[in-house]
């Protein structure tokens, strides 16, 4: 069972959750707002950081629909910066330290360090290796050592001056990451993709992964009901599309290009349509979605959708879909449904208020096409759905849901285990309070070893 801080705390969160939809029922606008809102003033937001800072990861706020609210915080992990592994064959070997042809200094210390620096094994290839005896000067904070070709820094002092990281030239030679796009939770009509709860989550997500997070910031409810936060979450896939075909642009791809040597493609006003994170580090081919509670209807949704674009949506393709405790319901209730309908934190009718705030009054059914998976006759066929991983909660009402989805999906050969946490809640592990348990992190370590089968450069190299 869940601590006594636990359920004390879902006490809380359900009363001040029941107050706020509840509000939002009585005051909701009665014309529709097609910019809408991403964020709520009671949400307690993280700035966007351009640095390396301690953790390792560098975010930016960017704004990608001038019509809409929409927007995206990009994470990218310092592992980035790394130049690309070198081949195994050009690679020194490393010297035998019992050899008297090696230097009393490139032996081990009393203490037992070494002076050969290696980095962490990822799914990348093998870790590398120092080549040289002497010791590496430590690198900054920006992921270079002895200078700052990396960096955007300004000369003088002043203000308005970008000071972040911004890639090198040498893009063509920077390492690529994988790209995930992340969907927050919050029942539809809260949460925020900037919050410190959604910040935290997609930095362990980034660094566990070793990918680009792509933290979308959709539309609310129900400023912007059913199907505005489905449309933001393709846009941003489309998006995503776009900005690699420009990349490739800026690189010098046209013929145009290569004549005037000019490295940027601008808008109407000058300014640069390129995003130069993802065009020097991002590989969208190795594009993964990862749902949050509500945000795993959107994720299961953009994914149908690139499976029906096909190769439209070249060069970005979806290689996977993680579904954290999705929001399923439907009108049959299931025996998880009837047996926990009043547990932690988002009880059964504390999510019905949210459905009724998301879906327009004409279409509201608890089988329609965003709540349930499991309709006949849903587009396109199951056997066609990337692989999908689906974690579930024991003391979470929606589980049954998740579960029958996913042994829908394995009785077409679709790759999709379920992994279940036992004394669990709905959102263990990306709910402010949760963040830190060890149950939170495992599982984000759980999703990381998964998630790596799919990423990987050299193929399965890890097993689940």
């Amino acid at each position: 069972m869940p601590s006594v801080a636990v359920k004390l705390y879902s006490v809380f969160f359900k009363f001040l959750l029941k107050h706020r939809l509840q509000n939002r029922i009585q005051t909701r606008p009665d014309d529709y707002d097609p910019f809408g809102v991403t964020s709520r003033p009671e949400e307690t937001i993280a700035a966007a950081n351009p640095l390396f800072d301690d953790d390792g990861v560098a975010t930016k706020d960017i704004h990608i629909d001038p019509f809409t609210s929409l927007s995206i915080r990009i994470f990218l992990p310092e592992s980035a910066l790394s130049p690309p592994e070198a081949s195994v064959k050009s690679r020194p070997r490393r010297p035998d330290l019992n050899s008297p042809s090696v230097s009393d200094s490139a032996r081990p210390s009393p203490n037992g360090s070494s002076p050969f620096h290696s980095s962490r094994r990822n799914s990348y290839g093998n870790a590398a290796v120092a080549n040289t005896l002497k010791a590496e000067p430590r690198r900054s904070s920006y992921g270079f050592s002895n200078d700052v070709e990396g960096l955007n820094l300004m000369a003088g002092v002043g203000a308005g001056v970008y000071r972040g990281y911004s890639p090198a030239n040498s893009a063509k030679k920077s390492r690529k990451l994988p790209v995930i796009l992340q969907f927050h939770g919050g029942g539809w009509v809260s949460g925020s993709n900037d919050s410190v709860a959604n910040d935290c989550f997609c930095r362990r997500i980034a660094k566990l992964c070793d990918v680009i997070v792509l933290a979308v910031g959709y539309r609310l409810a129900p400023e912007n009901r059913y199907p505005a936060a489905f449309e933001d979450g393709l846009k941003v896939l489309n998006w995503l599309g776009k900005q690699a075909n420009l990349a490739n642009l800026s690189m010098g791809g046209a013929t145009e290009l290569r004549k005037t040597d000019n490295r940027h493609i601008v808008d109407t006003f000058g300014a640069s349509m390129v995003e130069p994170w993802l065009a020097a580090h991002g590989d969208p081919s190795r594009c993964v979605l990862l749902g949050v509670s509500c945000g795993a209807n959107i994720a299961d949704y953009v994914a149908r959708k690139a499976v029906e674009a096909g190769k439209l949506l070249e060069p970005v393709k979806v290689v996977a879909q993680v579904l954290m405790y999705p929001f399923f319901v439907g009108s049959v209730p299931t025996h998880s449904e009837i047996k926990l309908a009043n547990s932690y934190f988002y009880d059964k009718a504390m999510c019905m208020l949210a459905w009724k705030l998301f879906l327009p009054k004409e279409e509201f059914s608890l089988d329609h096409p965003a709540a349930n998976p499991l309709i006949p006759d849903r587009q396109p066929p199951l056997k066609l759905m990337p692989p999908t991983l689906t974690v579930v909660a024991e003391h979470d009402w929606m589980r049954d849901r998740a579960i029958a989805y996913s042994e829908e999906l394995r009785k077409v050969n679709v790759d999709a285990p379920v992994m279940e946490y036992k004394d669990a809640v709905h959102e263990f592990a990306t709910l402010d309070m949760l963040l830190k348990t060890p149950q939170a992190q495992a599982c984000a370590e759980d999703i990381a070893i998964w998630v790596k089968k799919y990423i990987s450069l050299r193929g399965h190299e890890f097993s689940y």
